[in-house]
């Protein structure tokens, strides 16, 4: 992206009146808060600053704001101290997780330790896009970099961390962690059963998943959000994979202008009453959000 763009909450507060949104919640997108691979220490500060910062934020407009909370990932013992300083701060309702830190993905056997942790409890893990890395080039892997990473290779990226936490047992062993995908579900529903046929030579035993198993899972374990551009294609891909009542409102924003972000919601709500019921409707922009958060 070109740059970080301006946020402040007033501006937010403005946006949400505009569309009728009585609450957002707040994350750091990417790169995350390791900033500079293999500095644990300003990575944890970094993520401690944040976090204390969207804590803030919801103390100065507790009915506005919540927020996810950010990890210093890979940093597996720093992860593991800042779920517990967070997780019970005012405002706080789950931990935003790059789909890969410095190569490692979601599901890496290296993040056990802090899955095991985040799975004390019932937990919202949203699982949020960043540029392609490898173990060997922790940095970036970036094909055609004429183009914005997140024109594609964030819809990539997400398909590779989710494939990897379902073909990981990442997502049967934690039964307390319920994952929030962004932008509907990206490159996966087209994929499901190309994963399922692969997961039958890749898996042993009784860890072998069919189409049916993923979708199963996909439906019992995820819920999707619907920020980007999910109309007026791809919202048909993800409801061949999952259904209406796992998705819920996404914005981008401030990295999607708070202009796009009102055209986009014109855009949607044109798309969603030819789609869907007006009680579907009603869900998909707050009855699952708030069966999701319990509030």
């Amino acid at each position: 992206m070109p740059g970080i763009p301006e946020w402040s909450a007033e501006a937010h507060i403005a946006l949400m009146g505009k569309l009728n949104i009585k609450r957002s919640i707040l994350s750091i997108t990417s790169p995350g808060t390791h900033l500079k691979a293999g500095d644990f220490e300003l990575a944890r500060q970094v993520t401690k600053e944040t976090n204390d910062e969207m804590a803030e934020t919801h103390r100065r407009f507790p009915d506005r704001f919540s927020f996810f909370a950010s990890l210093p990932l890979p940093d597996v013992g720093g992860s593991r101290q800042e779920i517990d300083r967070v997780r019970d701060m005012e405002g706080f309702c789950g931990f935003a997780l790059m789909t890969n830190a410095q190569g490692h993905y979601l599901g890496d056997e290296l993040y056990g330790p802090v899955f095991e942790k985040l799975n004390e409890r019932p937990t919202v893990v949203f699982i949020h896009p960043t540029k392609c890395c490898s173990i060997d080039h922790p940095t970036a892997d970036k094909p055609l970099p004429q183009y914005p990473t997140p024109m594609i290779e964030y819809f990539f990226d997400t398909t590779r961390a989710v494939v990897n936490l379902l073909l990981t047992q990442t997502v049967t062993r934690y039964t307390n962690l319920t994952f929030l995908v962004s932008h509907c579900g990206a490159t996966l529903p087209p994929l499901v059963e190309r994963v399922a046929a692969f997961s039958t030579i890749l898996l042993k035993g009784n860890t072998k998943h069919s189409s049916a198993d993923l979708k199963e899972l996909l439906k019992t374990r995820f819920y999707f959000d619907l920020a980007g551009f999910p109309f007026p294609d791809l919202i048909h891909g993800y409801l061949r994979m999952g259904d209406a009542s796992r998705l819920v409102y996404g914005s981008d924003y401030p990295y999607t202008p708070g202009a796009v972000v009102e055209s986009l919601g014109k855009v949607m709500d044109q798309n969603v009453m030819e789609l869907f019921t007006e009680d579907t409707m009603a869900s998909i922009y707050s009855g699952n959000a708030k069966q999701l958060f319990g509030s």
